[in-house]
């Protein structure tokens, strides 16, 4: 809180030096009148730079200068908003509006991530239980072990990013750009089945870090590339939306790309008496079925990875074509790059930042819980195995339909607001499901819960660049960290996405989890609910709390807007009379 009321404190210093610095840009034709008190006044209270001064400003007896007429209602270049000398075109303006095309191609980036990652998160455990035949503990270790390794690599990959220094297509493109072919690659061998058996665990758990890599050196740049897209807050709101709205439908591709090609290798009918407990005999059948089931689920995976790596592929080459990165040209040349040490620590030391990542560390907890822990608990707790299928679908294509409404949500009432508001929702609906075990029910809370899933997916991807502005005010001749927040913000999700898929497994394990059976023991059941039920709840109560604290309100927001205008616009009429 220090930190951040110390930020506005300097902002509205500078914006004396601003409005003082103006009279030394004569660069425009015109001749610059004395700086009049009432400006400045209202500046410092953060009046928009773009309104019109009363008639008496600018002249000492209280009249206009004899402008011609026409001239009266010219803008002003100094008090619009960090605008260049006129006439700008729209290339060289930072703040120009990107187009739909430009957001479309942004957002189509971000699909292949999504895709992929709705697929492992659905089927790589079962991939790996029952298609390649490792026993349940490898399994584990490789699934923890990769999400483990992926979190240790973000801030790695943030500090090379913050060292790499600028090209001709920009400072992240390249990255990726560069690692697509190889994820491709990795992404494909993952869910092939080698022909030795011995070394299956070696093999899966060193390509799914290797994928693990090889994603993060494509989603850290990808997601700071939001910073380069526009200085102009809005659109990079709007290419937020954009972006969330495409990854959405893209988890909703990927799940029922996935789950189309490889429905059949899991629909076995063994279990035609689900009274079978886990130790009976029947329950064996599977293994000794084995050559027989796997024979065909081994090609169908392979098929689905194919499919799915290739849309990596294709859509870079779009995002490559449509979208260009700007780096910021009110920037002063003597702007430095902050090593990562003191990055870090900068990063770390800012209380909005530290806020918002708390408090969606413990929301990102909660669903990846309840992601991690649907299927099991549709298959054994509440006997909706045959509607699991259905249900994701339902959810995520309520989420991509309700991304719209979130976004003028957020325009109409804050970002603050619409997080609390979006991330609160799901609470009554994610009890109604664990007490009321019906299918009419379970649709209802699948259509209720896509509503929050967009909102978690949405703002704190809009509420991040809003975090950066304001470390920027507080650092105005910083430079670089824009990776550093965004690899630091991922390898939280992620670390706190390993964390709930170990901690649940170990509690089923502990609970006599059997992998194979028709029907697990009550302690699994109750164990399944608590992870469901109990703990999302607990752990999004928490992080609401603690979002409670976020100081950026729209208030806020808006004030950072105008100060960073107005500092860009000085530095810049600096460059220009040095």
């Amino acid at each position: 809180m220090f930190t951040h009321t110390h930020t506005h404190t300097y902002t509205h210093t500078h914006t004396h030096t601003h409005t003082l610095t103006e009279a030394t840009c004569p660069e425009w034709g015109r001749s610059k009148p004395e700086p009049n008190p009432a400006t400045h006044d209202a500046r410092v209270e953060g009046t928009h730079p773009g309104q019109d001064a009363s008639p008496s400003q600018g002249a000492p007896n209280g009249t206009r200068s004899p402008d011609p007429p026409e001239s009266r209602h010219r803008p002003n270049p100094l008090r619009h908003r960090a605008t260049t000398p006129p006439p700008p075109s729209d290339e060289a303006h930072p703040d120009q509006k990107l187009s739909v095309c430009s957001k479309l191609c942004f957002a189509i980036g971000g699909i292949p991530n999504q895709i992929a990652g709705s697929a492992t998160a659905f089927f790589l455990q079962i991939y790996l239980l029952d298609v390649a035949q490792i026993n349940p503990f490898q399994a584990s270790m490789v699934l923890f072990v990769g999400k483990a390794w992926g979190a240790l690599t973000d801030p790695v990959v943030g500090f090379f990013i913050s060292k790499s220094k600028w090209t001709k297509i920009g400072r992240l493109m390249p990255w990726m750009v560069g690692c697509t072919p190889f994820l491709t690659v990795s992404y494909f061998y993952l869910w092939y089945v080698p022909p030795f058996t011995s070394g299956r665990f070696i093999w899966y758990l060193g390509f799914y870090c290797l994928y693990q890599t090889l994603i993060t050196c494509f989603h850290v740049p990808y997601s700071a590339l939001t910073m380069f897209l526009s200085t102009n807050q809005k659109e990079r709101d709007s290419a937020t939306a954009y972006r969330m709205t495409m990854e959405v439908l893209g988890t909703l591709v990927g799940a029922a790309i996935q789950g189309q090609i490889v429905a059949s290798a899991h629909t076995l009918k063994h279990c035609l008496n689900h009274s079978v407990s886990a130790d009976h005999p029947m329950n064996t059948s599977v293994v000794e079925m084995g050559d027989q089931i796997i024979k065909s689920p081994k090609d169908l995976y392979m098929i689905a990875a194919g499919v799915i790596g290739g849309t990596f592929l294709l859509c870079t080459v779009v995002m490559f074509l449509g979208v260009k990165e700007r780096d910021d040209p009110y920037a002063p040349e003597t702007e430095k790059s902050i090593p990562f040490q003191k990055g870090f620590v900068l990063v770390m030391r800012h209380g909005p930042y530290i806020i918002l990542t708390a408090s969606f560390l413990f929301i990102s907890v909660a669903i990846q819980l309840v992601q991690s822990n649907f299927v099991l608990f549709c298959t054994y707790a509440v006997d909706l195995r045959d509607h699991f299928q259905n249900i994701v679908l339902t959810i995520l294509l309520s989420a991509v339909v309700s991304i719209p409404l979130w976004q003028w949500f957020l325009e109409r009432f804050g970002k603050k607001t619409a997080a609390f508001c979006g991330i609160t929702w799901i609470i009554p609906f994610i009890i109604m499901l664990v007490l009321i075990p019906n299918l009419t029910v379970a649709y209802i809370v699948a259509v209720s819960s896509g509503l929050s899933v967009a909102a978690s997916l949405l703002l704190p991807w809009s509420m991040l660049p809003d975090v950066v502005d304001d470390f920027r005010l507080a650092n105005p001749f910083s430079k670089g960290h824009e990776a550093i927040f965004y690899s630091l913000y991922v390898f939280f999700t992620k670390f706190a996405a390993g964390i709930s898929l170990g901690v649940s497994t170990l509690c089923l394990q502990f609970a006599g989890y059997s992998p194979r059976a028709c029907q697990q023991h009550p302690p699994v059941v109750h164990t399944l609910k608590l992870l469901i039920g109990v703990a999302p709840v607990a752990f999004i109560a928490t992080g609401v709390v603690i979002l409670l604290m976020y100081p950026i309100t729209e208030e806020v927001r808006i004030k950072n807007k105008f100060s960073l205008d107005q500092l860009r616009l000085t530095l810049y009429c600096k460059r220009i009379v040095l």
